[in-house]
């Protein structure tokens, strides 16, 4: 592979009913890896043919019918892939696999975790709770340079919602769940990557909801999607962006596509 990566994450809310803009997204920005979350489709009805097509023959997946999903596309070659189930119930949430230069590129797809911040009232909170810390305890051990990369469905700074204010009893950005985020991110000295090249407390959204009639004048978002590296990888990061036009495209994700450039 060449001494240059182009990784994008995107949680792209069911692969083929936006394959139209992936592909668009595919032809316009080229990237090297291309990580979905939210597939939302079986592997053997995965639409691989668009994508090799467009000289992406490498091909991770990690799905199930209408729900969650992963999967890893890419131009460059991936070896010693592996699914961990972090969820605890098989739910397909996770892929990973790795560079030929030795790095990994993990993919997750954490839980939203329901709509009560409270493990005891609210099963599906304390199910996100222990997903992050099954990540912390296998970031606490990690020994190879890593790109940890998706939709961590974790808001955590002030900039980085609409409203700090109106948000902060609401699950993706309480502060249970901050301090859980920040125990992941301390267990591997993790370095949030979007935050290096857009700075607190600059305004910095990858999600925007269904429900406003007009996203981009309302600007009601949240960032839930992340790239972090290994400690070692992050002055080989030259850019990162977040594709906030494919928000408006036809037949939209929710969520935008994030675009990291690496320099080995």
């Amino acid at each position: 592979m060449s001494d240059t990566l182009k990784v994008v994450s995107w949680n792209i809310n069911s692969v083929r009913a936006r394959i139209e803009i992936v592909e668009r997204f595919l032809k316009e920005e080229a990237p090297d890896v291309l990580c979905l979350q939210e597939t939302k489709v079986r592997d053997d009805q995965f639409p691989e043919g668009v994508f090799r097509q467009l000289g992406y023959n490498h091909l991770i997946l990690n799905g199930q019918p209408m729900h969650h999903g992963v999967a890893m596309i890419s131009r460059v070659p991936l070896h010693k892939d592996e699914r961990f189930d972090w969820q605890a119930n098989g739910e397909a949430r996770h892929v990973g696999a790795r560079l030929e230069n030795g790095i990994r590129i993990e993919n997750v797809y954490i839980p939203a975790g329901g709509e009560i911040p409270n493990r005891d009232e609210n099963p599906k909170f304390g199910q996100k709770l222990d997903f992050y810390q099954r990540m912390t305890d296998w970031s606490s051990s990690l020994d190879t340079p890593t790109i940890l990369l998706g939709d961590f469905n974790v808001a955590p700074l002030e900039s980085d919602v609409w409203s700090h204010k109106q948000l902060i009893n609401v699950v993706s950005h309480t502060q249970i769940e901050i301090d859980v985020m920040a125990k992941l991110q301390a267990a591997h000295d993790w370095v949030d990557i979007g935050r290096k090249f857009i700075p607190d407390p600059e305004r910095l959204y990858t999600w925007w909801s269904y429900r406003a009639r007009d996203w981009r004048a309302s600007d009601k978002g949240r960032r839930l999607d992340h790239v972090w590296v290994s400690p070692e990888l992050a002055d080989k990061a030259t850019g990162h962006v977040v594709h906030e036009d494919a928000r408006g495209w036809t037949k939209p994700s929710d969520h935008a596509p994030l675009i990291t450039e690496f320099k080995f």
